[in-house]
């Protein structure tokens, strides 16, 4: 925090009435692809994130710098001005949320100079747009004494990445960040936005993040072209089965009723989307019961239909689990949208050194590529901090 302080004030050239605010990035346990398709996941909040360190200005003028991307220097717009800008780039993020924020007749009085710095790697499938949308949405809460409830800023900055950004993204990201707790995993109804803590006791176990060092963008990637897939699959289920999201459906109702989807690529989509949805609510009651084991059998089984019926993992993904798996794992999948990012991993402590060691080699030789190992925390929601 010292850092990002020093920072902004050799950039702004101010010292008086600073204040600092942390987003923490999210990582999904299971439950991928599930939250724009009504279902559940299971993420958590983690120790690493985007901090800002930010102060009002007297007109309304808005000045971004972030210390992840200081050869873009300081990016200068106002309350007045908040259409997106290609050439903008990342701060396209912090000022969406603003400009929903006005939408939503928040009193945003006058502009602010704001410093970020985030300790997510980028591109890497742990949220950073949505840790930077949430650090922001909760800063201008703070400072501008809106008052709006916690959840309206997760739907807000979920505004933000669907309307301004132009990612169909689900809920979950939002939710895991602004509403994440220490030591806790969240299983979320995304349809009801329904939540439940379970205590995340690994004990013997180490929760390790693997990055592919496979960059992908995901406004560009199938992502959007999977969500419409679904939403097909959906329209033809509801003209012979009452629901309202492919996560209304059993296992068992969706193999009843398949029949009406003739295309057999957006038949393996929904059946992704239906199976997950039940090995999601299964994993937790393993979680919770202490089959640890159990758990990490579900893992395994999500990224196989991760990669066979939804086909968003890819040969860095694909080869980072077979890796894991040839180590030993007790569970390896991908995690976040796919096509790159990262995969998550529960192995045991005393077998973490050999792990990586293993996996590190294993995928440098199927890929050509470093993958770089992450023994992470579960943290807190996005909040205002002491600076």
């Amino acid at each position: 925090m010292e850092n990002i302080k020093k920072t902004f004030i050799e950039v702004f050239k101010e010292t008086d009435q600073l204040r600092a605010f942390f987003a923490p990035g999210r990582v999904n346990l299971i439950g991928e692809h599930t939250d724009y398709n009504g279902g559940h996941v299971f993420p958590c909040a983690l120790s690493i994130g985007t901090f800002a360190v930010a102060r009002k200005r007297k007109d309304s003028k808005i000045r971004l710098y972030s210390m992840n991307f200081s050869d873009r220097g300081v990016i200068e717009t106002s309350l007045e001005n908040l259409m997106y800008v290609e050439e903008h780039d990342w701060a396209n993020y912090p000022k969406g949320v603003v400009a929903k924020l006005i939408e939503a007749d928040a009193l945003i009085l006058t502009g602010f100079d704001v410093v970020f710095n985030g300790t997510i790697p980028n591109g890497a499938g742990l949220s950073s747009s949505a840790s930077i949308e949430l650090v922001t949405a909760v800063m201008i809460n703070e400072m501008f004494q809106l008052k709006i409830d916690q959840v309206e800023l997760v739907k807000l900055a979920q505004k933000a990445e669907n309307e301004y950004i132009g990612v169909q993204c689900g809920i979950m990201d939002q939710f895991a960040i602004g509403m994440g707790k220490k030591d806790h995993a969240i299983l979320l109804d995304c349809q009801t936005l329904e939540a439940t803590y379970s205590p995340i006791k690994l004990e013997d176990m180490s929760l390790v993040i693997i990055n592919t060092n496979k960059k992908r963008g995901l406004a560009d990637s199938k992502y959007n072209d999977r969500r419409s897939e679904c939403q097909e699959a959906l329209t033809l289920l509801q003209q012979v089965v009452s629901i309202e999201s492919l996560g209304d459906l059993s296992i068992e109702e969706f193999e009843k009723h398949k029949h009406v989807i003739k295309n057999d690529t957006v038949q393996k989509r929904a059946k992704h989307a239906v199976s997950e949805n039940e090995r999601t609510v299964l994993a937790v009651e393993k979680l919770n019961a202490g089959d640890v084991a159990g758990f990490g059998k579900l893992m395994n089984e999500s990224h196989i239909s991760l990669r066979d019926d939804y086909e968003v993992t890819g040969q860095e993904l694909d080869a980072l689990v077979q890796a894991a798996s040839d180590a030993k794992v007790v569970g390896a999948r991908m995690t976040g949208a796919g096509f790159g990012g990262c995969t998550v991993n529960l192995v045991h402590k005393e077998q973490l050194a050999d792990f990586i060691e293993r996996v590190s080699l294993q995928y440098a030789q199927q890929t050509g590529l470093k993958a770089d190992f992450y023994t992470v925390e579960i943290g807190d929601k996005a909040k205002e901090i002491t600076l």
